[in-house]
C-alpha cells in the first residue's frame, strides 16, 4: 500500500470513530468561524460540496449562505472525463444521489456555472498539510478542477486532519486556507 492511500485509510478510521456530539460540535465551530472570515462575508457565489458524515457539514454552511443572499453552486461529476462542473442549488431538493451515494444536482433543474464566477472554492479532502496541500479521496476530480481555477480556495477540517505531511506531487495546488475547529490557516 502507498504511503498516500495509507493515510488515507488511517483518516477513514480516524475519522470513522469521531462521536456524533464530536461531530457536531466540531461542524459548529467550523463554521462560526467561517461566517467571519474576510473571504466568505466578501463571497458572492460559493462553490462547496454536500457533505457526507463524517465530513464537516456544509448543510448549515450551504443555508446560511442562503440566508445572506449568496449563491450556492455544487459539483457535479462527469466519471468518465474524471472532470468537475459546479451548478447552482437554490434548494436541497434539487439535488439527487449519483455515484457512491454523494448528492449532486440535477441538470435539468440547476445551471452550470463557470469557474471565474466562483469567488470562494470549498475544496474537500482527508488530510492537509499546514502549507495547504491535500490529500483528496483518490480520484483526482478537484486536482484537474483547479488548474483552472484562480479564485479563493478554502479547505474545513477536523483539528486531526492536519497532518505533518505526505507525498505531494508537481501537479498538486494548495489551498489558500483551511479553516479547523481548532485554529484558521492562512496559506497564501
Amino acid at each position: 500500500m502507498s504511503e498516500k492511500n495509507l493515510i488515507r485509510k488511517e483518516m477513514k478510521e480516524s475519522l470513522a470513530i469521531l462521536t456524533k456530539p464530536y461531530y457536531e460540535h466540531y461542524s459548529y465551530k467550523i463554521a462560526d468561524t467561517l461566517y467571519k472570515d474576510e473571504d466568505w462575508l466578501k463571497a458572492d457565489v460559493i462553490g462547496i460540496t454536500i457533505s457526507k458524515e463524517p465530513e464537516v457539514d456544509t448543510y448549515q454552511i450551504i443555508r446560511k449562505a442562503w440566508e445572506a443572499g449568496k449563491e450556492v453552486v455544487v459539483p457535479k461529476c462527469n466519471p468518465k472525463e474524471k472532470t468537475l462542473s459546479f451548478r447552482k442549488i437554490t434548494e436541497f431538493s434539487q439535488l439527487e444521489s449519483v455515484f457512491y451515494g454523494l448528492l449532486e444536482p440535477i441538470i435539468d433543474q440547476t445551471m452550470e456555472v463557470k469557474p471565474e464566477d466562483i469567488e470562494l472554492l470549498f475544496v474537500p479532502g482527508l488530510a492537509y498539510t499546514k502549507e495547504g496541500f491535500r490529500l483528496g479521496f483518490g480520484g483526482g476530480y478537484y486536482d484537474r478542477y483547479l488548474t483552472n481555477y484562480d479564485g479563493k480556495t478554502l479547505s474545513l477540517a477536523f483539528h486531526f486532519q492536519v497532518i505533518q505531511q505526505f507525498p505531494i506531487e508537481k501537479h498538486d495546488i494548495p489551498v489558500s486556507k483551511i479553516i479547523t475547529n481548532d485554529e484558521v490557516i492562512n496559506i497564501k
